[in-house]
C-alpha cells in the first residue's frame, strides 16, 4: 500500500488533525482548498480545487490509497443540499484509486432520548434533520461498496477547533476565561472528543488498512462528562482564574438563529444536551490496544492556549 492521503477539510478541526497525525507517521498528504493562501501548513501538498466539483475532487485524489472526507460547507450554508453530493464525490476517489474512505461520523445520528450509550451497531434513529442527512451519508457509504472506515465521536474542541462549542458557545475567544456558558441541562452527561487524540485514532487506523473489515464503523469515547458540569469546571480551571458559570439562555437562541445559520444549526442540537450519549469504545480498544487519550487539563490549556484565553 502507497501512503498517501487526500484530506477534504485538510485546513480545518478534524481533517486537520488527521493530517498532521498521518505525516507524523510518514505520510504525503494531499488537501483540498478553493484558494492556496498564506498560512496554510507547509508539509501538506495543497491543490486548488472545490469539493462539491467532482472533476477537483478526482484530480487531487489520483493515486491516493485514502481519502479522509472531513470537509463541511462553510458556516453550514446549504447543508442538506451540499453535504451528500461532496461525499458521492469522496466516494468516486475512494473506488476510482481503490482507496480506504475514512469518515468522521457524529452521534446525531442517534435519537438522545433513547440511546444512552450507542454502540457501532445500535440502531440509528436520528430525531433531527441533520441527523437523518449523517444516517443517509453512513447509509450510502456502505451501500456503495467502496472500502471505508468511520469513527464517531463526540462534540469536537482542541487548539484548531473550526466550528466548536468551545469556541463559539461557552468561552470568549481571545480574552481570559472570566465566564464558562455551559449549553448542557444539569444533570445530563455529555461526550467530548480532543481533536488530535480523533486525529491521532483516524492515522492508527489508516495505518492497519490491510487488518480493517471493508466496511466498519469505530467509536471514540472521548471525555466523558458524567453529568454536564466536570467540563466546564476544568475550562475554570485550565483558564487560570476564578471563572463563574452560566446555563446558555436557549430560549433566546430562537430569535438569534432567524439571522445566523450557524446558530440554527445548534439550535437544532438541544436534543444532545438535555439526554446523555456515551460512546461505547469497547471495539476500538479490542482493535488499537487503546485509544489516544490526552489528559483533559493538558488538552484544555492547548486549546485555550491557541485561541488565546490562556493567560
Amino acid at each position: 500500500m502507497n501512503r498517501i492521503a487526500l484530506v477534504l477539510g485538510a485546513s480545518g478541526g478534524v481533517g486537520g488533525e488527521t493530517a498532521r497525525a498521518l505525516l507524523a507517521r510518514g505520510w504525503q498528504v494531499r488537501g483540498l482548498v478553493r484558494e492556496i493562501r498564506p498560512g496554510l501548513d507547509p508539509d501538506i501538498s495543497w491543490h486548488e480545487g472545490d469539493a462539491m466539483v467532482r472533476a477537483d475532487v478526482l484530480a487531487a485524489a489520483k493515486g491516493v490509497a485514502a481519502v479522509v472526507h472531513a470537509v463541511n460547507p462553510p458556516g453550514y450554508r446549504e447543508w442538506d443540499k451540499r453535504v451528500l453530493p461532496m461525499l458521492e464525490n469522496s466516494i468516486e476517489a475512494a473506488w476510482a484509486n481503490d482507496a480506504r474512505l475514512a469518515l468522521p461520523g457524529t452521534i446525531y445520528n442517534y435519537d438522545p432520548a433513547e440511546t444512552p450509550v450507542a454502540r457501532p451497531e445500535s440502531p440509528q434513529e436520528p430525531a433531527t434533520r441533520k441527523g437523518s442527512i449523517r444516517k443517509a451519508m453512513e447509509a450510502r457509504i456502505e451501500e456503495s461498496g467502496v472500502r471505508a472506515v468511520i469513527l464517531r465521536a463526540g462534540d469536537y474542541y482542541g487548539p484548531r477547533p473550526g466550528n466548536s462549542w468551545l469556541s463559539q458557545g461557552m468561552i470568549t475567544p481571545g480574552k481570559p476565561v472570566v465566564k464558562v456558558t455551559n449549553p448542557g441541562r444539569k444533570g445530563a452527561g455529555h461526550a467530548w472528543a480532543y481533536l488530535p487524540d480523533v486525529g491521532e485514532t483516524f492515522a492508527r487506523l489508516l495505518d492497519r488498512e490491510e487488518e480493517l473489515p471493508r466496511f466498519t464503523r469505530f467509536h471514540f469515547a472521548g471525555h466523558w462528562d458524567p453529568d454536564g458540569s466536570a467540563f466546564p469546571t476544568a475550562i475554570a480551571a485550565a483558564g487560570g482564574r476564578k471563572a463563574k458559570q452560566v446555563r446558555l439562555p436557549w430560549s433566546v437562541l430562537p430569535l438569534v438563529a432567524l439571522f445566523n445559520p450557524t446558530i440554527r444549526e445548534l439550535l437544532e442540537m438541544r436534543p444532545f444536551w438535555n439526554h446523555p450519549v456515551r460512546l461505547d469504545n469497547r471495539a476500538l480498544v479490542a482493535f488499537l490496544g487503546e485509544e489516544p487519550h490526552t489528559p483533559l487539563a493538558e488538552s484544555l490549556r492547548a486549546s485555550l492556549k491557541a485561541l488565546g484565553s490562556l493567560e
